[in-house]
């Protein structure tokens, strides 16, 4: 996967498109700035995201908690609903609430692939079109 993530942030920002949600990657998102921005931002009209895009080769992917307390403060003043993004290699994309995360002991988050899929949502499910049944075991 790409060591940025662009590819995998552009590939998300033309689906949200195709499924009739504006949306566009933040231009200073990843420190660029000293702004709280996300990587991406999509909506239309019902429901604002805030995107944090992560992408593994790996069954596990860590987030750096400044970036999940970005996501947040800027989720609260721009009225979003705050997403990991989560692609894992070969997988559909999960999306993962950031309070559903696993906290380390370095005080930074981790998202396994096990959590995202028994957690996070659909894409269709993020943008309300479909309800995912879960079951639990």
């Amino acid at each position: 996967m790409s060591k940025t993530g662009s590819r995998e942030e552009r590939e998300l920002v033309k689906m949200l498109w195709d499924a009739d949600c504006a949306a566009m990657r933040a231009p200073a998102s990843g420190g660029a700035t000293k702004k709280p921005l996300p990587d991406i931002i999509a909506g239309n009209g019902k429901i604002y995201l805030a995107i944090e895009v992560k992408s593994s080769s790996k069954d596990r992917i860590y987030i750096n908690s400044q970036k999940i307390e970005a996501l947040l403060e800027f989720s609260n003043i721009f009225g979003a609903q705050p997403y990991i993004g989560a692609k894992f290699l070969r997988e559909k994309w999960r999306f993962v609430r950031p309070e559903d995360l696993y906290r380390t002991k370095q005080e930074n988050f981790r998202l396994d692939k096990e959590l995202a899929f028994s957690k996070g949502m659909e894409f269709d499910e993020l943008l309300g079109k479909s309800k995912q049944v879960k079951f639990s075991g």
